[in-house]
């Protein structure tokens, strides 16, 4: 039996047309555009199906071994706090794109949660289905209705304009992403079309949607 490690029913609430995103032709979770396109959760059984492969394409994963992989899903499932969402491609059993909310549970804005917008990739092999606007604008809509009063990521200077089409603005006077990296000798070999990433040595921007009335 396989486990999802969040309740799918909530993506089929999310309203796409509140979000700034222009779709030529209109798609969203429910409805990704082909019969064969599936937007869901993360499944524990997954790991069969590539996904760790494509996050390969985007930056160094290492090799785990399933065991791994099906402890730190039921981890990440038992916190409640990761919302790790894909694109299947059924016909193949694939994923194909993919994209992590990470919940951060603050004392500050009394008590609120925020957002953070973490490995977005897609299979470059899939070009011009509106994919890296769907899987992004999913965990968006997603991060709004679990109550986030906000939803942040760092992206590469040249992906600005990107997440500015999808509602995402630059923080005032707080627009450069700093880091320290404890894995230098990691490779950071790129294979696909990647919307978020951030690399030892490239220059990176915070982009932030707010959420607040």
């Amino acid at each position: 039996q396989e486990t999802y490690l969040y309740d799918p029913k909530v993506l089929l609430q999310l309203d796409f047309h509140r979000s700034p995103a222009k779709f030529t032709p209109f798609i969203s979770a429910a409805n990704p555009g082909e019969p064969w396109m599936k937007v869901r959760p993360l499944k524990d059984t997954d790991y069969d199906r590539g996904f760790l492969q494509l996050l390969s394409q985007l930056t160094h994963v290492g090799n785990v071994t399933r065991t791994q992989f099906l402890t730190r899903f039921s981890q990440m499932k038992a916190s409640g706090d990761y919302y790790v969402t894909v694109i299947e491609d059924t016909r193949k059993g694939e994923i194909i794109g993919a994209a992590s909310l990470v919940i951060e549970r603050k004392f500050i804005h009394n008590c609120a949660v925020r957002g953070r917008l973490e490995d977005v990739v897609v299979n470059d092999t899939y070009r011009g289905k509106q994919l890296g606007k769907l899987i992004v604008v999913t965990v968006s809509l997603l991060a709004e209705q679990l109550g986030c009063y906000k939803m942040s990521l760092d992206c590469k200077d040249k992906l600005i304009k990107f997440y500015e089409t999808l509602g995402y603005v630059l923080i005032p006077g707080n627009s450069n992403s700093m880091t320290i990296r404890y894995d230098e000798d990691a490779p950071t070999k790129r294979n696909v079309t990647s919307a978020s990433a951030v690399v030892s040595g490239d220059a990176c921007q915070t982009v932030s949607l707010d959420f607040a009335s």
